[in-house]
């Protein structure tokens, strides 16, 4: 048993399941008190250990059916037809009439039974990094290297098959067949791996459909249709709910917040009426602010509602403790210092004329995590809520959500603001269901309703 739960540890740290010493020897002692003939017991001790968070606990179920089930020895082969040693010299004839690379030896011993040659191989195509090209910057070598194992699948599965049509015994009919039909299984199994979801598990995420209707009419109206006019009021209406909004925040911060009792000062003032805690005393712990770090997409396709975006960060200025500001189309502009300098029409003037960035340019935002994550990272803490304003149009180009998940495990809480109705999600060259498996919270974001919505729901 214990060389059974070894070789699982190891095909779980090569599928990147980080499993301690001590957390193999807390489960090989849990495992002495059950009865390992309930794999319901069998399965929760081994989920306990090694599944430490929610993101982890499908990782561990597909690694657990992968080993337990689909790869479990071939008890069902009948010992008078089907030998193991009948398929291991099947499987060696036919390596022999492959192309001998790792990605085919990979496959093989897969289909021999050890998995972690083959898991080590779709886990290199998990972390495959993109090569710097400023003529291309999209994920077609990552694409490329998925084909290339799919066509090493495909050459093995034609091999399978001409081994199953091949050398029939008229006195034992179906020798090879039963065998091939058996590694053919298997091997779509490698290629559900290789085809099948890879984001993690995130039924943590909060998905904000429906919100308050607090203005009619000009409320409901997408920004992208508003008329001159029509912003104009708008900006009335979004200057009040900043001024609520701060009116409201000084008074919370103001206010006494007593926390616990504070015993000693308590008796200490006591002694000026006789030992009588006339007066009772509480330990002043003043409210801690959030840090908040947001992200604005300012490129053609959604700058009708990043203008309103750009006022609603301005006006988070002062309800803060620490506001980060930056804008991007490709890569990220730090504009905080433009909006605690001057007013927000102003504010938003400079960051169209005096910052450097291109707005002409197609949106990346591969491009701008992969800047965010190298120089800004520091800014993101377990105080910092990042707020990420856009439509998660990538244009085709890798969209890195790799350095989200990492952006993700720095920070409070990652919230995403998308100005596209909901339908359009994940059509076309849209990543947004990419990368919301990578947040705590999304919400449609294109109208003021929503907007005001958000803001109080942040803020109140």
């Amino acid at each position: 048993m214990l060389t059974l739960l070894l070789n699982f540890v190891a095909a779980c740290r090569t599928a990147d399941l980080r499993i301690s010493t001590a957390e193999v020897l807390d489960a090989a002692g849990q495992l002495e008190l059950i009865n390992l003939l309930e794999e319901d017991q069998f399965r929760a001790a081994l989920r306990a250990n090694f599944a430490k968070s929610r993101r982890e606990q499908r990782d561990f179920d597909r690694l657990y059916d992968l080993f337990f089930h689909d790869m479990q020895p071939d008890a069902e082969f009948d010992p008078e037809n089907i030998s193991q040693a009948a398929k291991k010299a099947a499987l060696d004839k036919m390596r022999q009439d492959t192309p001998d690379d790792d990605i085919t030896q990979a496959i093989f011993d897969f289909l021999g039974g050890d998995p972690i040659p083959y898991l080590k191989e779709i886990q290199r195509l998990e972390t495959q990094e993109e090569k710097n090209s400023k003529a291309l910057k999209s994920n077609l070598s990552q694409l490329s290297s998925r084909l290339e194992v799919m066509l090493r699948i495909n050459q093995v599965r034609n091999r399978l098959l001409q081994f199953q049509g091949s050398h029939q015994d008229p006195g034992a009919p179906g020798k090879n067949q039963g065998l091939a039909s058996r590694l053919l299984a298997r091997l779509e199994r490698a290629n559900q791996m290789l085809t099948q979801e890879t984001r993690p598990y995130n039924d943590g995420l909060k998905q904000v459909n429906t919100y308050d209707r607090q203005y009619s009419g000009l409320g409901e109206r997408p920004f992208s249709n508003l008329t001159q006019k029509e912003i104009e009021q708008m900006r009335t209406v979004i200057d009040q709910l900043v001024r609520k909004m701060k009116d409201i925040m000084s008074r919370r911060y103001a206010s006494r917040n007593r926390g616990t009792l504070d015993v000693r000062k308590t008796l200490r003032t006591a002694q000026r009426y006789l030992g009588v805690p006339i007066e009772i005393n509480y330990r002043q712990r003043p409210l801690r602010k959030t840090k908040i770090v947001a992200l604005c997409d300012v490129s053609g396709s959604v700058w009708s509602a990043a203008r309103f975006m750009l006022n609603m960060i301005y006006a988070m200025q002062d309800c803060f403790a620490d506001v980060q500001s930056f804008a991007f189309v490709g890569g990220p502009t730090n504009i905080t210092d433009i909006f605690e300098k001057h007013d927000i029409n102003q504010a938003i003037e400079k960051v169209i004329t005096d910052t450097n960035i291109n707005f002409d340019a197609h949106t990346d935002y591969g491009e701008m995590l992969t800047r965010f994550h190298r120089d800004h990272l520091h800014l993101l803490t377990q105080k910092t809520t990042l707020i990420i304003v856009g439509d998660a149009r990538t244009n085709y180009h890798n969209p890195c959500e790799q350095l989200l998940d990492a952006m993700r495990a720095r920070c409070r809480r990652v919230i995403w603001l998308n100005p596209e109705p909901e339908q359009f999600w994940g059509t076309g060259d849209s990543e947004m269901s990419t990368y919301k498996a990578y947040c705590h919270e999304v919400r449609p974001c294109r109208n003021l309703n929503q907007l005001v919505y958000f803001i109080e729901d942040l803020v109140f």
